[in-house]
């Protein structure tokens, strides 16, 4: 059978001759056609068996003979390696195809995804994280979903995303095509296959679980000192062509790697706790060559899709049997030829018993090697019944002292950037700041003219004004001071309404009196007078015979009428507000055009 068999048209089809594709692989046979009718799809083949072309050809046929917008076909993978191949795989197939494409992952800044997202996307191929961020923050729309593909389905599970995938589910719509597959099914992903499938079209690629036969698997009893010398010596063997290295933990990534580069060997470690631009640098150099063993956990046991991989190694088994096929799934891929090599001490037997007993039969035992298993003790189990794995121990230990050395960093630099402020502050010093005075307690404003003289005047008059002669000229400052003092002390100030003095029609206003007569004086000097006629412009003033008690409670008197404007801004009456005068007839200083003319005070 080939692709064209299948019912693929013209432009999937040249672009899978342009990949090399020749013949349909077992699963693409069996998937593709119920695929290309819109049913659903459930699949079980173990990775490297064409799972991506099984469910990106069907879509592409799909999208391309339909118009819409928006995000029309949503792909879901739990790691991201994987779901950056599906996305070459996808802009391969559809290079012949107005067909739009994204890919949108965590570890990275979300800008440049968004702004992919905001120019338009047919097929999104997500991680479960980083879909839901981008979908809460409403950059992701799945309301014109036409198909769902759930790849990788028990790794989801193992990866403790299948409660993300619970509420993604709930987002898509109920009608749709949706493709599931899982190299395993376990009951859990079981449960989600028949709440999620609609009448599926089962399709199974040998045994679930079960290796590829084409790989050639090995194993080695070696104690756990000696592995990396074993490891070491294996790789530079002719026939090793590049190598995959799985470790248990990332320390144990880190350690490996870095013996592997001190025995002259190009190694580079990929890991949850390297950045995803390293982890692709790393990835892209050993698929180019330039690295010939990549160290990793089992973050990268899936959808890891490395041309003619030619040895995988175990340098220690997998807790769960299933990572096994994982693992050694990354060789042997297409169907071309692969080495599989396990290590195992003697804490590792119950992992390989559980290996063996899922694969159905033994795994093949290499015994002539330089470092055979010496130690047959096995390591203490804690109260849970666990082994105390020293790795473990030494992984927290180099955490440890990571996060001792990246405190001390911090520490130093803190330091370094306060010796370099002080340094630049001694270089230039800081202008000098005024004092700032403190407020006196106990002081009194000054009640008169002489107090606020003596207050402001300075202890040795003599020293600040020099001789000339037979006279002392005053010192400006001094005068400074003496003018301030007054000009507060004498401010002018409001009087109670008094009572308009009639205005002389032939001369205008009568000019204010100089000072005030008391009460009595008032009196004696109103009885002495001889009385005299009213004048005529002296007849609308009867008020200046009434008793002050009586000013105060009577209102004002409007002003008389006058041929002059009044004066605006002044009052009713035009005249300024009287003031109090501390001298008989004398003016003071707010009285003078200027306060810095001289004032004088009486001999009183």
């Amino acid at each position: 059978m080939t692709f064209q068999d299948l019912g693929l048209n013209a432009p999937i089809l040249k672009a899978l001759a342009e990949q090399g594709y020749e013949r349909p692989s077992p699963i693409q046979e069996k998937a593709i056609p119920p695929a290309l009718a819109g049913r659903d799809v459930l699949g079980c083949a173990q990775t490297g068996t064409g799972k991506t072309c099984a469910f990106a050809a069907p879509i592409l046929q799909r999208l391309s003979g339909r118009k819409g917008k928006g995000i029309r076909a949503l792909i879901l993978t739990p790691t991201r390696e994987l779901a950056l191949q599906i996305q070459e795989n996808i802009v391969a197939y559809s290079r012949h195809l107005p067909i739009r494409s994204a890919v949108i992952f965590g570890g990275v800044g979300q800008n440049p995804q968004v702004e992919q997202l905001k120019k338009g996307v047919d097929i999104l191929v997500a991680t479960p994280g980083r879909l839901g961020d981008l979908y809460n923050q409403k950059f992701v729309d799945l309301s014109k979903l036409e198909v769902f593909v759930l790849d990788e389905a028990d790794r989801m599970l193992d990866m403790g995303f299948i409660h993300d995938v619970r509420r993604i589910l709930g987002w898509l719509p109920k009608k749709k095509q949706t493709l599931f597959f899982s190299a395993t099914m376990p009951p859990e992903v079981q449960g989600l296959v028949d709440s999620l499938l609609v009448d599926p079209v089962k399709v199974a690629v040998n045994p679930v679980s079960s290796p590829v036969e084409v790989i050639d698997q090995r194993l080695y009893y070696v104690d756990r000192g000696n592995k990396t010398k074993l490891l070491a010596t294996l790789i530079l063997e002719p026939d090793v062509k590049n190598a995959l290295v799985f470790t248990r933990t990332k320390h144990g990534a880190n350690k490996v790697a870095g013996d592997l580069v001190k025995a002259g060997i190009a190694a580079a470690a990929i890991h949850g706790n390297k950045s995803q631009t390293a982890r692709q640098q790393a990835l892209a150099d050993f698929k180019s060559g330039k690295v010939t063993a990549l160290v990793a956990t089992d973050i990268a046991a899936r959808g890891l899709d490395i041309e003619e991989l030619s040895h995988v190694f175990n340098y220690n088994l997998p807790d769960v049997p299933e990572t096994y096929v994982h693992r050694i799934g990354r060789t042997g891929r297409a169907g071309h030829g692969g080495t599989a090599i396990s290590f195992c001490d003697i804490n590792e037997k119950q992992e390989l018993k559980d290996i063996q007993k899922l694969l159905g039969k033994d795994i093949p035992v290499v015994e002539d090697h330089p470092w055979p298993m010496e130690v047959f003790e096995p390591l203490p189990k804690d109260k849970k019944g666990r082994t105390v794995n020293p790795e473990d121990a030494e992984a927290r230990a180099a955490a440890k002292e990571r996060r001792r050395q990246r405190d001390a960093a911090n520490k130093a630099a803190a330091a370094e950037k306060k010796a370099k402020a002080a340094q630049k502050a001694a270089e230039q010093p800081a202008p000098a700041q005024p004092e700032k005075k403190k407020p006196r307690r106990g002081v009194r404003n000054s009640a008169t003219l002489e107090e606020a003289l003596v207050a402001t005047a300075p202890a040795h008059p003599s020293a600040l004004e020099p001789a000339f002669g037979d006279f002392h000229r005053p010192d400006p400052l001094a005068s400074d001071i003496i003018m301030d003092a007054t000009a507060r002390l004498l401010a002018p100030r409001k009087l109670p309404r008094q009572p308009e003095k009639p205005r002389r029609k032939d001369k205008g206003e009568q000019p204010p009196k100089e000072a005030k007569q008391s009460r009595k004086g008032k009196q004696a000097s109103q009885e002495k007078a001889p009385k005299k006629e009213k004048q005529p412009s002296q007849e609308k003033a009867p008020k200046k015979e009434r008793k002050p008690q009586e000013k105060q409670a009577q209102p004002a008197a409007p002003a008389p009428k006058s041929g002059r404007k009044k004066r605006g801004g002044r009052g009713r009456s035009g005249r300024p507000p009287e003031i109090i005068l501390r001298t008989n007839g004398q003016k003071d200083s707010t009285e003078q055009p200027s306060l810095m003319k001289p004032y004088y005070l009486s001999d009183d």
